[in-house]
C-alpha cells in the first residue's frame, strides 16, 4: 500500500512507536517566538534543565508585540532575549531586524521539503507549503522539543484535496482557502493532515501556497501540505545551491517526499474553482463565508494588511496596485504591516510604503499584534474591521469587533470605498 506525504515524513524521523498510533519523532526545526516559549523556558530553568537539543535547529523571534508595548510583553521579549543569548542560538531575530515567525523562517531557507517542525503556534503549518511536516504544539511538547528534539504524534491521517480549473482575474490564494474551509468546515481536517494539490496548486507561488497551507489550522488540520515541485526548488535555491550540482538534482531528492500514487486518504476531494469568486468571512468562524459581492455594501472602520497568512511583498504588491491614487474613504483608518523587515525594505525600494501612506495608511513595522487583538490595531467595541488576518473569532481583534477576512486586493477595495466593495 502507498504512502502519504506524512507517513513518508514520519518514517524517516521515527525514533519510537512507545503506544499504538504514537510516534515519536525527531525534530528538524524547532521555531519560538516571545509569547509561547517563555513558559517552557521558565519551566526547564526551574527544573534545572536550562539546556537545549541543538542551538543550529532552534530559531528564535521577537515577532507577536515588537517592540514591547507594557511591562508584561517586555518581560517575555527579555527571557527569550536572555535565554536565545544564553544558549547561543545564533539565529535569533530581535525587533528592527525580525518579522512575523512564519514568514521569516521561510525567507531565510530554514524550511526543506521532509522536514519535521515544531512551534508553539497553530500556524505553524504554513511551512508545509514546502512539503514539510509543520504543526503547532503546546507547551509541554515545546518544552521536550527544546529540550531533547523530539515529539510525539498521532498516526498522520490525511485529506487529500485537489483544486483543479483556472482561477479568474481577481481570485487570490486566501479565496481559495476561505472556499475550502467552508467546504469542510472548522473540524473538517481535525487531527489530519491536508495535502493540497491540482493545477491551481502547481501554478501557485510558494508565497501563495503559504497562504493555504497557514489556514489548514482553521479546518482543524494538525498541517496543511504542498507537493514540492521545482517552484520549491526555485524559491530555495540561495540556500541549498552548495548542496546540490544542480536544481534537477535538488528536485530529484525532494520528490521522494510526494505521495505514492496508491497512497490512503481519509477523504479525497476535488474542486473546480474556475468560477471562484472573491470571498469573506461572515460572523466569528473562518468557514462562515459569504462571496464580496453579497457583502458588497457592509460598513468598515478599519482596514488591515499583514500577518503570517498575507503580508509577504506579492500582497503588498497587489494592494498597493489598486490603491495608487486613491486615498482612504472618510471615517476609515488603514494600517500596514509588511511580514518581516526584509519584505519592508522591499517594499521601500519599489515605492510601495508610499503608495499606501499616500492613501492614508499607517505603516507600521513587522509584527502579529492587530491580529490576535494585542497591539498595533485593536478594535473597539462595535468596530469592524476587514483584515488579511486568518481569524474571525469573536473578540479576536479587540472586544466586541467584527473581523471580515479577506484577500489584500479586497481589503484594499474596501479601504477606497469605506465598505466592502466588489
Amino acid at each position: 500500500m502507498g504512502k502519504t506525504i506524512a507517513q513518508k515524513i514520519f518514517d524517516e524521523h521515527l525514533i519510537d512507536s512507545p503506544f499504538p498510533g504514537t510516534y515519536v519523532l525527531k525534530l528538524d526545526r524547532v521555531f519560538c517566538h516571545e509569547i509561547t516559549t517563555p513558559l517552557a523556558i521558565n519551566d526547564l530553568v526551574d527544573r534545572n534543565k536550562d539546556k537545549v537539543f541543538d542551538t543550529s535547529k532552534i530559531k528564535a523571534v521577537i515577532d507577536h508585540v515588537s517592540p514591547a508595548k507594557d511591562s508584561k510583553t517586555a518581560e517575555q521579549e527579555k527571557v527569550l532575549r536572555d535565554w536565545a543569548h544564553r544558549q547561543g542560538i545564533k539565529d535569533f531575530f530581535d525587533v528592527g531586524c525580525n518579522g512575523v515567525c512564519h514568514a521569516i523562517f521561510p525567507e531565510k531557507g530554514y524550511v526543506r521539503p521532509g522536514y519535521t517542525i515544531i512551534m508553539g503556534d497553530s500556524h505553524t503549518c504554513t511551512h508545509g507549503a514546502f512539503g514539510a511536516f509543520a504543526a503547532g504544539v503546546g507547551t509541554t511538547d515545546l518544552e521536550v522539543g527544546i529540550l531533547k528534539g523530539v515529539c510525539a504524534f498521532k498516526e498522520p491521517k490525511s485529506i487529500r484535496i485537489n483544486l483543479t480549473g483556472k482561477l479568474q482575474e481577481g481570485v487570490y490564494a486566501k479565496d481559495v482557502i476561505l472556499f475550502v474551509i467552508s467546504q469542510i468546515g472548522v473540524n473538517g481536517a481535525t487531527n489530519c493532515v491536508i495535502e493540497f494539490t491540482g493545477p491551481i496548486v502547481d501554478n501557485f507561488t510558494m508565497e501563495e501556497r503559504m497562504t493555504i497551507c497557514n489556514m489548514a489550522v482553521e479546518a482543524g488540520a494538525t498541517s496543511g501540505i504542498c507537493y514540492p515541485d521545482m517552484t520549491t526548488v526555485e524559491y530555495l535555491w540561495p540556500f541549498i545551491k552548495d548542496e546540490f550540482a544542480s536544481k534537477e538534482e535538488a528536485l530529484k531528492e525532494y520528490s521522494k517526499f510526494r505521495p505514492d500514487s496508491d497512497a490512503v486518504y481519509e477523504k479525497d476531494l476535488t474542486y473546480d474553482l474556475s468560477s471562484l469568486e472573491p470571498l469573506c468571512t461572515v460572523e466569528y468562524k473562518p468557514d462562515q463565508v459569504k462571496t464580496i459581492k453579497e457583502m458588497t455594501g457592509t460598513k468598515i472602520n478599519q482596514v488591515y494588511i499583514g500577518s503570517c497568512t498575507n503580508g509577504r511583498i506579492s500582497d503588498l504588491r497587489v494592494a498597493a496596485e489598486i490603491l495608487k491614487g486613491h486615498h482612504l474613504a472618510e471615517g476609515v483608518r488603514g494600517i500596514v504591516s509588511p511580514a518581516t523587515t526584509d519584505i519592508f525594505k522591499q517594499a521601500l525600494k519599489e515605492g510601495l510604503i508610499e503608495i499606501f501612506m499616500d492613501a492614508g495608511f499607517c505603516v507600521t513595522n513587522p509584527t502579529c499584534g492587530a491580529c490576535l487583538g494585542m497591539s498595533n490595531g485593536v478594535l473597539a467595541k462595535g468596530e469592524v474591521c476587514i483584515s488579511s488576518t486568518n481569524r474571525n473569532f469573536n473578540g479576536r481583534m479587540g472586544k466586541g469587533g467584527m473581523i471580515h477576512l479577506a484577500s489584500p486586493a479586497s481589503c484594499a477595495k474596501a479601504a477606497i470605498y469605506g465598505e466592502i466593495h466588489f
